[in-house]
């Protein structure tokens, strides 16, 4: 799976958590999950859910701790397929 096709299912992912609709229409790699989408701190837990069970991976906390783009959620899921 390349990066651009790990990208859009991230992407259909974050959407029903995103509160700014223009920035998920412009979304890119340096694009903030939690001050550019607006996805609310604590639903982070079900988004990373969602990304173990899409990609069929496990993202260890300190892991977690590290994603705050698209971009280092793209790398991380990247590295783990």
């Amino acid at each position: 799976m390349d990066q651009t096709e790990v990208m859009e299912r991230v992407v259909k992912i974050l959407t029903p958590w995103a509160k700014n609709e223009e920035a998920l229409a412009n979304v890119a790699m340096e694009t903030s999950i939690l001050d550019d989408l607006k996805v609310n701190s604590a639903r982070l837990v079900d988004v990373v859910i969602a990304f173990e069970d899409e990609f069929d991976i496990e993202i260890a906390d300190e892991d977690v701790d590290s994603v705050n783009t698209v971009g280092d959620a793209v790398n991380l899921i990247s590295a783990k397929l």
